[in-house]
């Protein structure tokens, strides 16, 4: 008994090991300082989940580094015109050059709402933005869904998430750790949740034509 106890304190000690330099080199994967100069594609993606990305996905538009822009993951009570009054230079964007997606529940949902409609609109290449932390999985799961189409990473940094501020801000540190057990599971394919709503199958579509790939 005595040998299994010790035994199996070695066997934790080493994972615990092994997860703490896979969390440290998932942490050198997430940008510190938003990128100075953008290359531009054909079209901009941005998934929900905090308002900087989407006021940092508008102003790349309006700097034409991307013809058209796709908000992925809106929920399903926020309208057309809710996001005209709330988006800059709405009223203009929302007829021209912006869509809403409200299938995405989650980040798995968000690329297989974006390979849809980059599809449908035959976009070669995108401006991805999302929260730097966010991006590592985010373009994980977009390159899976859209394997034949260039991404351009635009990630968004605030001072929470600035290198220098990780270590000593104890709810900062918890989110990326959250994010890294997010990450790890999206790599090895491990699907709790359901990913877009309504009834479609969660398949990305081929690369010879534009399909439904939910």
């Amino acid at each position: 008994m005595r040998r299994l106890f010790i035994g199996m304190l070695a066997l934790g000690g080493l994972g615990a090991v092994v997860g703490g330099i896979g969390f440290i080199a998932f942490t050198t994967q997430i940008a510190g300082h938003e990128p100075a100069r953008v290359k531009p594609a054909d079209a901009i993606v941005v998934l929900t989940g905090g308002p900087s990305r989407i006021v940092d996905a508008v102003s790349l538009l309006n700097e034409g580094l991307g013809q058209r822009l796709l908000i992925t993951g809106v929920n399903k009570s926020i309208s057309s015109e809710e996001m005209r009054r709330a988006l800059p230079d709405g009223e203009r964007l929302m007829d021209c050059c912006i869509d809403l997606g409200h299938k995405a529940l989650n980040t798995r949902g968000n690329a297989l709402e974006a390979a849809e409609w980059t599809r449908e609109r035959r976009f070669r290449s995108l401006v991805v933005v999302t929260s730097s932390w966010h991006m590592p999985r985010a373009m994980m799961e977009l390159s899976r869904a859209l394997p034949d189409v260039e991404l351009v990473a635009y990630p968004v940094v605030t001072s929470r998430t600035e290198p220098e501020n990780w270590w000593s801000d104890t709810g900062t540190l918890k989110l990326l750790v959250k994010e890294y057990l997010k990450y790890i599971m999206a790599t090895v394919k491990i699907r709790p949740a359901k990913a877009v709503a309504g009834p479609q199958a969660e398949t990305a579509p081929s690369a010879g034509g534009s399909s439904a790939p939910h």
